[in-house]
């Protein structure tokens, strides 16, 4: 099938007569009405009869008015840079921590949506990131600055972490200070299934201490310390947003920074800028929930 054969056979679908559509494309009847019959025979189907009142589309005509209206809109929209006024449409994955994404984009992202209503939003919230490098992600949060790649990274906000206990168990374990750590139930990360070096909080804390309760999922550390099973560290948005949680040990403040990425190719595109620009306003907005300060 010659492509070239379709704005012919769009225009006549369109129009609904030959004559019409030669004029719309600057031609005449002969040309457009041969163009038509060789896009019938590549395809070995009538796409339309004729009728007195002029061409009318077949069930085949139908199915492919479709197809070519839709590749229509695809390249309308090729090279099309819109204005900043002009409503953003598209799809975005963005990829994040679990936890990140868990309670706090998701908690937001209906502003992002209402603001963008033509915008669908794949949030990827795991334990583990996809790699903008090979496009397997628009957008993604991590928790260190990428060293190589075709990449455009910026430092989207830092974060604070603290050691947390549900009101319940520190009602039956006091915490008085930091010396008392180890004759504490503590719970963690494993760390040989450590997605990102910069998790390994514990080794930050003033006394060594052996986690009792591992877990390679933030959000089920979370559940356990909500629960009384023991004390961990939690990064203050998890923490402060729970109200059945006390931060313990205060003095004990470990900090990380989040990273946004995107590939130097897709970083222009209208849904990616975006999401970025809500995503950067939104962190300068809520410091206090991320950093306590």
């Amino acid at each position: 099938m010659d492509w070239s054969d379709l704005p012919f056979f769009l225009a006549v679908a369109r129009t609904g007569q030959i004559a019409r559509a030669a004029r719309a494309l600057g031609t005449d009847p002969t040309t457009a009405g041969r163009r038509i019959r060789r896009l019938e025979q590549a395809l070995g189907e009538r796409l339309f009869e004729q009728t007195p009142d002029g061409q009318h589309l077949t069930a085949a005509g139908l199915r492919l008015r479709d197809q070519a209206e839709a590749m229509a809109r695809i390249a309308t929209g090729i090279g099309h840079r819109p204005s900043p006024n002009e409503p953003v449409h598209g799809s975005l994955r963005v990829s994040v921590s679990e936890g990140f994404g868990t309670w706090f984009i998701s908690r937001h992202l209906g502003q992002f949506a209402e603001r963008h209503p033509q915008v669908q939003v794949e949030l990827v919230a795991t334990s583990g990131f996809l790699n903008p490098s090979r496009r397997e992600t628009d957008l993604a949060v991590l928790l260190a600055r990428p060293r190589r790649g075709p990449l455009v990274t910026r430092r989207l906000t830092d974060y604070a972490l603290t050691l947390y206990a549900s009101e319940a168990y520190l009602a039956q374990h006091p915490l008085p200070d930091a010396d008392a750590l180890p004759g504490h139930r503590l719970i963690g990360y494993i760390p040989d299934i450590l997605y990102a070096p910069e998790l390994n909080y514990l080794d930050e804390l003033p006394v060594p201490v052996e986690p009792q309760l591992l877990s390679s999922s933030i959000n089920a550390q979370h559940r356990m310390i909500a629960s009384g099973a023991g004390v961990g560290i939690l990064p203050r948005f998890i923490g402060d947003a729970d109200p059945g949680l006390r931060p313990v040990l205060p003095d004990i403040a470990i900090r990380r920074s989040f990273w946004l990425v995107t590939h130097r190719e897709t970083r222009e595109f209208a849904a990616v800028r975006a999401f970025a620009d809500w995503l950067i306003t939104l962190t300068r907005r809520e410091q206090r929930l991320l950093t306590g300060e």
